[in-house]
């Protein structure tokens, strides 16, 4: 981790020391009154999500995601151990923005909520960690790539997800082994990311990975995601530097205008390597911008296409709201249920009891994963896996490790013999 992340991180505590008297130390004022809500009626998970802005389909998707968890749970009777409490999704809207992250997290905590899930984004999350930490409740998070978070000796954050240097080490391993299979040894990777602490960070971890594995990075090219409209600039750059590979680490949005401008261009690479990209394996990505993604990579978190269970639960999200399941979607359930499971575990709403649950669970995932969702003592799911996936004939295939794949991987791009 940089120097540069661990500041960040770091100034983040100190930044909401005025808002919730420190990162340690006795509950807020407010806690009684929680406390109150937590005893009687459903039990209240919050969920925080931008289901406003610029991601607000991701947030949307994730929100339902969590109500599914919801519905599931009580269906099946409940939170048994309390005699059969139901569940009730309290929900907030991020709106993409960290300070208003923390303030919806304080409010869902106030109203009684027992757990947190969320955030989609690292910045928001970053947030959101010192106030559940403050206020000592548990906030386990779907998607949040940042490891700075998992730096400060939180008790109380957990994440699903497999970590940035996680997946951005899976991506360099993959991508050597992929291309040295396919004749074709990559030799010298581009890197374009977006600007914030998720992107910068996917880069440089990346970057240290693929240096053990003696592979070339460079050039390094970042840009901002809230306000680029077209990335033509940036792929010409990397035409220029003579790169074999190009890496990308980026949200929704602006995957769509790296695809327009790589159409563009066309520069003389052998594959597209997503790295923790937020485009890449999405359905959406795929009808959006047709042939033009066809034979895309993305190193990432995603739902188990091989799980029975995550197959019904896409369908039936499909049947519910007629789009397809994004992998966010899935991990916000799983986070639920993990929440769900902390306190059928602890048999108690409180939430030192039931992030205790929590730490010592082993829960079965409908993400791709080693193992059971297991936390280790930094909160991190020690049992998350990355997975290569392709566009292979407009659909979204696991390629890779071997004994997750759908399909093999091609490596090569279309608008090269």
């Amino acid at each position: 981790m940089s120097a540069r992340k661990l500041v960040a991180g770091l100034g983040a505590c100190a930044a909401l020391l005025a808002a919730t008297a420190g990162c340690g130390g006795s509950a807020p004022s407010g806690a009684a009154g929680a406390a109150a809500g937590r005893d009687s009626g459903p039990v209240r998970i919050g969920a925080l999500h931008p289901v406003s802005g610029a991601n607000a389909v991701d947030g949307q998707q994730m929100r339902r995601g969590a109500q599914m968890a919801v519905d599931a749970i009580n269906a099946a009777g409940g939170i048994t151990s309390l005699g059969g409490r139901k569940v009730k999704l309290e929900t907030g809207d991020t709106q993409g923005k960290a300070e208003v992250g923390q303030s919806e997290a304080q409010r869902l905590i106030s109203e009684g909520s027992v757990g947190l899930v969320g955030t989609y984004q690292s910045a928001v999350s970053t947030n959101v960690a010192v106030v559940a930490e403050r206020n000592r409740v548990p906030f386990v998070m779907d998607v949040t790539a940042s490891d700075a978070i998992f730096a400060h000796g939180y008790k109380y954050a957990f994440r699903v997800q497999p970590g940035s240097a996680a997946i951005a080490g899976a991506a360099a391993r993959y991508l050597k082994e992929v291309s040295e299979k396919a004749g074709k040894p990559v030799k010298k990777v581009a890197f374009l990311h977006e600007q914030t602490d998720f992107g910068a960070g996917a880069a440089e971890a990346f970057a240290k990975a693929a240096k053990k594995l003696g592979i070339q990075v460079g050039p390094n090219i970042s840009y901002d995601a809230v306000t680029a409209s077209d990335l033509t600039a940036q792929i010409t750059q990397v035409k220029a530097s003579g790169a074999d590979v190009l890496a990308v680490a980026g949200y929704y949005r602006d995957g769509l205008l790296a695809a327009k401008a790589i159409n563009a261009v066309k520069p003389n690479l052998n594959a597209v390597w997503g790295v923790s990209d937020g485009a890449f394996d999405q359905p959406k990505f795929v009808s959006d911008v047709g042939a033009l993604g066809e034979r895309y990579f993305s190193t990432n978190y995603h739902y188990d296409a091989k799980n029975p269970e995550t197959v019904k639960l896409r369908a039936e999200y499909q049947k519910r709201y007629g789009a397809p399941m994004r992998t966010g979607a899935v991990l916000a359930y799983d986070a639920v249920q993990v929440i769900a499971q902390g306190v059928e575990r602890a048999a108690s709403t409180d939430p030192k009891k039931v992030r205790a649950a929590i730490a010592a669970s082993q829960v079965r995932p409908l993400t791709v994963g080693t193992g059971p969702i297991a936390f280790a003592a930094n909160g991190d799911n020690k049992n998350a896996l990355p997975v290569l996936m392709q566009v292979q004939n407009g659909q979204i295939k696991q390629v890779y490790p071997q004994d997750k794949a759908e399909s093999q991987p091609n490596y090569s791009v279309t608008w090269r013999p």
